[in-house]
């Protein structure tokens, strides 16, 4: 039996790397090599791979209670965890759903938008409006609101229908002219990720809100990636000083230890669905929902930001980034670069641009010479460290990339 390894193409990828251990911001290869983690393992380490305190928690809460279905009872992590991020997420933002993974997270948010409405009776507000560019997961309705791309073209026969915009100018035309049938909007707030790490102003997300709330549209932010701490603060949305009806975490939400997903809500959207009338229940779950070891996980994350200097870290970052940068703004590969809080972009000039572009192919195994993880986003070369790294090891990074581009004409 071998394995198959996601968004790979093993008939050309180089040899898998064999990693034995990790400790803070590096990793460790069965032959001996340290590696930089600069992309926080696809952005979901926090705090540095094997952190003491998240660990141990997940040890002790092994000991104690590893799981439990979670339809019809609860236990203390769960309930612990939701006070945790009620700390961190707006008061309205009340009701919290468990599942497994970003794409989980999303599903139940599209799910409950649609759910919503069809309770309210109003069962032809069914259509889910996204973003240009937009990647929100890979599961069948988080496909589909994600854009047209290699990700998505051998499956658009199971794509359901969604309405895209590329401009706050059109979402209010649509919104005006279909709020009828319009059940949700969902971004991804500030930077959409998979696209190229597109980052957009915080006054263009007001504009979608405020969009929703003028034509009783539900708002979903997909704080999947950009969430707890990613953009320099808390959450993206906090940027702009936004609300959402409905918010999905992951990734970062157990410091990148376990997997766990959240969609958090209004009280007035669960309400829909509260009632003497059974068949109003949200009909959705997972088997591992709640699970005990990944909510102690989470609850130790968390508690490192109340504990250590998790946000001196993180501006620390957003310095080197803004310094490094500027570096690179007239370099002669490079056609834009663009960053916001930890996560930072240099996109390349490229004859065929894109995921599937072949810069990719000859910069990560460059980059994996040179001791650093950086898996470009096609002709996009990014950097996510933990928040943890070192700033020695950060400007190393950038020299490696240096490096790289040095390398003669990129755009060939």
């Amino acid at each position: 039996m071998k394995i198959w390894h996601p968004y790979t193409q093993e008939s050309t990828e180089p040899p898998l790397l064999d990693i034995d251990r990790g400790e803070g911001a590096y990793l460790f290869t069965r032959d001996g090599r340290r590696l930089i983690d600069a992309i926080s393992s696809w952005w979901v380490n926090l705090h540095g791979h094997a952190h003491p305190l998240i660990a141990e928690a997940i040890a002790q809460q092994a000991r104690r209670l590893e799981q439990v279905i979670f339809a019809g009872c609860t236990h203390s992590p769960a309930e612990l965890l939701a006070e945790s991020l009620g700390r961190y997420l707006p008061s309205s933002l009340n009701r919290v759903f468990y599942s497994d993974n970003g794409s989980t997270a999303v599903e139940v948010a599209l799910k409950i938008a649609v759910q919503y409405w069809y309770n309210k009776g109003r069962k032809g507000k069914c259509q889910i409006v996204a973003l240009e560019h937009a990647y929100h997961g890979d599961t069948i309705g988080a496909m589909s609101a994600s854009s047209d791309s290699p990700f998505t073209a051998a499956f658009d026969a199971l794509r359901l229908p969604v309405c895209r915009v590329s401009c706050e100018d059109e979402l209010e035309r649509l919104l005006a002219e279909r709020r009828d049938e319009i059940a949700a909007l969902i971004v991804e707030p500030l930077v959409q990720g998979a696209g190229g790490m597109l980052v957009y102003a915080s006054q263009r997300l007001q504009r979608y809100r405020e969009s929703c709330a003028a034509n009783d549209v539900l708002f979903i932010a997909d704080e999947v990636f950009t969430g707890f701490g990613r953009t320099g603060r808390m959450f993206a949305c906090d940027h702009a000083g936004v609300v959402p009806d409905l918010m999905c975490l992951s990734k970062g939400l157990t410091g990148g230890f376990l997997p766990l997903a959240a969609t958090v809500c209004r009280d007035e959207v669960y309400r829909a669905f509260l009632s003497d009338d059974r068949s109003r229940a949200f009909f959705h779950g997972h088997s591992y929902s709640g699970n005990p070891l990944g909510c102690a996980a989470a609850i130790a994350s968390l508690k490192i930001f109340e504990t250590q200097p998790v946000f001196e870290r993180i501006a620390v970052i957003e310095q080197i980034h803004r310094e490094r940068l500027h570096e690179f703004q007239n370099h002669e590969s490079v056609s834009d670069v663009r960053m916001l809080g930890t996560i930072a972009a240099i996109e390349l000039r490229a004859s065929d641009p894109g995921y599937l572009s072949s810069l990719k192919t000859r910069l990560y195994p460059l980059f994996l010479e040179h001791g650093v993880l950086l898996r470009p986003l096609g002709n996009v070369i990014y950097t996510v460290p933990p928040y943890v790294i070192s700033s020695d090891d950060l400007h190393y990074v950038y020299d490696v990339i240096q490096k790289a581009l040095g390398q003669g004409d990129l755009s060939a």
